[in-house]
């Protein structure tokens, strides 16, 4: 935590922005068992000597951000890289004044989970503390406490509830939101309109599970908390998921200010989500008309044309349910041309999902091709239909890797072709440019499976990545595994959506919407 940064005064405090990183250790992958370390400060550092902390320090002009400075306070503390952690959770920040101290702090609290060495970390062997600690300890996260006695530097609740709000659920409730939420992040066979409902029904379960004796502003307080964290666990997929929690919030708040028993109260809000997640339902029925009434109106412009050519990759139930839907309304036969989606080949899913919807149809051809020889897919193509698990504000798309090449080589290869992108509306994220918008990059360990037994080399390059994640000066190769790109806005001709068709206009108009509904549910927590 020490820090050579210059501070702002005023009224005589000093102000600091700080990183907080809570570290964690998960027994067998089960994180209703987590533990999370505390390290006692020592007796150089200047302030809260001999109190129990999690590693932190202060954000340098020379960071990129905070989390670059959680990241870097780890390593110089610990000794732990990136290689050795993981990121967990993003707690919301906070300030608090210590006037015993003078100081003003701001604290941007992280939780990680410690790698064990089958993943490619070092494990609890691997934590080197620096002159900064006496020592850490290891504690269920419920039992740390802000009494003399427990010995933690001040707001250390605070700071641990903001990553891990279980702390304030109850047990049971705790244990259900733990286990949805760690569902939710590993999930990477779900589209982002499945880990929506996902989300909404964590939280459903949640209310149901909490203790419903008093409903007051502290249980609004810890619902919205945990929605907080529901929203910010896959960055990628957030915007879906925000969306839809958002929605959840609003149902929930409009029965929470109704005058009635508090058992009431949750019978009403489960049921209420319950009624969201049922609606949802439809919204692929009303996305399929209007694909349909695209289709006709732009497509199949006369009598004669009798085949559709489409080009599509990943695995979308929307995808084909709105194909299978034309074909059947409109009287013409499909060409799919679909793009196996490496690493998981989620376009190989794709392609049976055609062939047992569509088996003994005479209108339905599929085709599977390689991600590299999309150029060779796109040919003659009338249309490249893609999902979106995220759109921003100006109207760009961020779906499965791959999505790009195959709008350039469509581009190149057939400049008429239209580009149309399937989506529920809720996939429109808040305000901000793209590149801010965190990248989903998953293991490399995915890539090495597909490579074992198949790739010559395939060996040596496993080799070789396990010595550069363990930091050895011989390790020389990175695999990246990137699940999303970002189509550009200026390259789409259509949005198809659950509520008709979209212009970029409308879809900046509900980004400034989600924007003021997250500000409303979460600005002031």
């Amino acid at each position: 935590m020490a820090s050579n940064n210059a501070t702002n005064e005023k009224g005589g405090l000093k102000k600091r922005s700080i990183a907080g990183s809570f570290l964690f250790k998960i027994p067998n992958g089960d994180e209703t068992q987590a533990q999370v370390a505390l390290f006692r400060r020592s007796d150089k550092v200047s302030t809260y000597r001999h109190k129990l902390a999690p590693i932190s320090g202060s954000i340098e002009k020379y960071d990129a951000g905070p989390l670059a400075t959680a990241l870097r306070e780890i390593n110089e503390e610990t000794g732990l890289t990136l290689a050795s952690i993981e990121l967990l959770r993003v707690g919301k920040p906070y300030t608090f004044i210590d006037e015993s101290i003078g100081r003003e702090w701001t604290i941007n609290p992280f939780a990680w989970r410690l790698k064990d060495k089958a993943e490619g970390g070092k494990g609890e062997e691997g934590i080197t503390i620096d002159w900064e600690h006496e020592g850490y300890e290891w504690f269920n996260p419920l039992d740390v406490n802000e009494s003399d006695e427990f010995g933690g530097v001040p707001k250390l609740v605070n700071s641990l509830r903001r990553v891990w709000p279980e702390y304030d659920l109850g047990l049971k409730a705790g244990q259900a939101f733990t286990s949805g939420l760690q569902r939710l992040r590993s999930d990477h066979e779900s589209g982002a309109r499945q880990l929506a409902e996902a989300a909404v029904s964590i939280l459903r379960n949640l209310i149901a599970e909490m203790d419903s004796n008093v409903i007051d502003d502290a249980w609004w307080a810890n619902i919205r908390m945990a929605a907080w964290h529901i929203c910010k666990v896959r960055e990628s997929m957030g915007a879906a998921i925000t969306s839809a929690v958002v929605k959840a919030l609003d149902r929930v708040h409009a029965i929470f200010t109704q005058d009635l028993p508090p058992s009431e109260k949750v019978r009403q809000m489960v049921e209420s989500m319950e009624t969201q997640l049922a609606q949802r339902k439809l919204t692929t029925d009303h996305i399929r008309d209007t694909f349909v009434e695209y289709l006709r109106r732009n497509i199949i412009t006369t009598e004669s044309k009798k085949r559709i050519s489409v080009l599509t990759l990943s695995s979308s139930s929307t995808i084909s349910s709105c194909l299978l839907r034309a074909a059947a309304k409109l009287g013409v036969s499909l060409d799919l041309r679909i793009l196996e989606s490496r690493p998981l080949y989620e376009g190989v899913t794709l392609a049976s999902k055609f062939l047992e919807a569509g088996s003994g149809a005479a209108n339905l051809t599929v085709t599977l091709y390689t991600d590299a020889a999309v150029a060779l897919a796109a040919d003659g193509v009338d249309i490249v239909v893609l999902g979106a698990d995220r759109i921003s504000a100006a109207g760009d798309v961020s779906n499965k890797t791959g999505s790009l090449p195959a709008i350039l080589s469509q581009r190149h290869v057939v400049p008429d072709a239209r580009v149309v992108i399937l989506s529920e509306t809720e996939k429109v994220a808040s305000p901000s440019p793209t590149e801010e918008h965190a990248a989903e990059e998953n293991s490399p360990i995915e890539l090495i499976q597909a490579w074992r037994g198949n790739v010559k080399g395939a060996g040596v390059i496993e080799d070789a990545l396990k010595d550069t994640q363990s930091g050895s000066p011989h390790g020389k190769i990175h695999v990246r595994n990137i699940y999303f790109e970002w189509v550009p806005a200026h390259f789409i001709h259509a949005y198809v959506t659950d509520e008709g068709l979209w212009s970029v206009e409308d879809i900046t108009t509900r980004s400034n919407w989600i924007n003021g509904e997250m500000d409303r549910f979460f600005k002031n927590l």
